[in-house]
């Protein structure tokens, strides 16, 4: 337990409850704490340590494999370490799969967070195959996990493609070939109307209206950054209570007009489409109709990321218990801009490089659903894996 009057001895790194992921262990999320030689003896880990989270998502678990050289673990973790032979990494694909199922919930305690108390897990019944089928079961969840990693690493590195290439594109460092003019300086205000929003709550909203709203919460839990109202799923308002609001039209820029975060201010969304029963924009949203003759569209979907537009917002909301954007504060934004044919061609850059990420993402949903069904199948023993026949 961490206790700073208690805590005597050589200072050494631990790990907590927040550095288990599933499958994996952050070792950067860790700390250090003094301990003292016995508790050094006590709670060292050991390569194969099965770690377990004791309270929050209870169950949670990661094999521990000697992320670094020396660590200990905090007492809102258990470590088990597998006796006669058991695999530990079919314990920690039980977990995974028990948590999936709520089998935790006659044996958790409840105050204000579920904890897994130690004599509460050392009852839970644990199957036992035989070693060989543990083996098979781990080594063909292993080919699955391994499947799943490579996906992560590579929509990170996509992902962290598509962030040079804004960095460089947006901002002038780089010039797409065949492009060489300079950029002109253009004030945003110079060039764009506003439509008018209605506010309503969420409990004025529902599902079968026609009429489609948008609203700000919808703009900042969203990573993309266009959107087909036609298509995707959106919120519905009754007419009578959202008729005086202006329609969304193709290439408007609908933004979260408030933000508790820095990193959420100037968050907005381009829309792509519309239905024929309309869109408007909703509460805390300002909706912004920019000159096609200056504003390409699919580019306006990028102007969140230019450095200089969001340190012009920043500047502005600065001192403001939520950080706002305004309609005045957007109108006053001066950016270098290229012309629209550069704009048009740099918007499809980038959108290729989300479509390379989005297709990734599809791929890796699909992995983990894969794996999730032959947990399913080999954990119940609803399938068993063939014995290996020696040559």
């Amino acid at each position: 337990m961490l206790d700073a009057a208690k805590n005597s001895g050589e200072l050494k790194p631990y790990i907590g409850n927040r550095a288990v992921q599933w499958g994996r262990i952050d070792a950067t999320a860790g700390s250090v704490v003094p301990m003292s030689r016995a508790d050094q003896q006590r709670y060292r880990l050991r390569s194969g340590d099965l770690l377990v989270c004791e309270g929050g998502e209870v169950g949670r678990a990661a094999i521990w494999r000697d992320q670094l050289p020396e660590c200990y673990y905090q007492k809102a973790l258990h470590r088990l370490r597998p006796r006669s032979g058991y695999d530990v990494r079919l314990m920690q694909a039980l977990l995974d799969y028990w948590a999936s199922i709520d089998g935790f919930c006659d044996y958790v305690t409840q105050t204000s967070i579920a904890h897994l108390p130690r004599e509460k897990f050392v009852s839970i019944p644990l199957p036992m195959p035989s070693p060989e089928e543990q083996r098979r079961i781990g080594d063909v969840l292993d080919d699955a996990d391994d499947a799943i990693a490579a996906l992560d690493r590579l929509i990170a590195k996509k992902q962290a493609i598509k962030q040079g290439l804004m960095q460089q594109l947006l901002t002038g460092r780089t010039r797409l070939p065949g492009f060489s003019g300079s950029w002109t300086d253009v004030k945003l205000g110079d060039y764009v109307t506003y439509i008018k929003a209605v506010a309503l709550s969420r409990a004025q909203l529902d599902l079968s209206s026609p009429l489609r709203y948008l609203h700000y919460g919808d703009i900042h839990t969203r990573d993309a950054v266009r959107l087909d109202a036609s298509q995707e799923p959106m919120p519905r308002a009754a007419t009578a209570l959202a008729g005086r609001a202006g329609r969304l039209q193709r290439g408007d820029l609908v933004f979260a007009d408030a933000s508790e975060d820095p990193d959420g201010v100037g968050k907005s969304v381009e829309i792509t489409s519309v239905p024929p029963e309309g869109v408007v924009p909703g509460l805390h949203t300002i909706a912004a109709r920019f000159d096609r003759s200056v504003f390409a569209d699919g580019f306006k979907a990028y102007l969140q990321f230019i450095p200089m537009f969001r340190e012009q917002l920043l500047r502005l909301a600065a001192g403001t218990k939520v950080l706002a954007t305004t309609r005045t504060y957007i109108s006053s934004v001066t950016l270098p801009l290229p012309g629209v044919e550069e704009q048009r061609a740099i918007a499809t850059v980038l959108r290729d490089a989300e479509d390379e990420i989005e297709k990734l993402g599809a791929r890796l949903t699909k992995a983990k659903a894969l794996k999730a069904g032959m947990m399913q199948q080999l954990l119940t023993c609803r399938v068993r894996l063939p014995a290996e026949v020696a040559s």
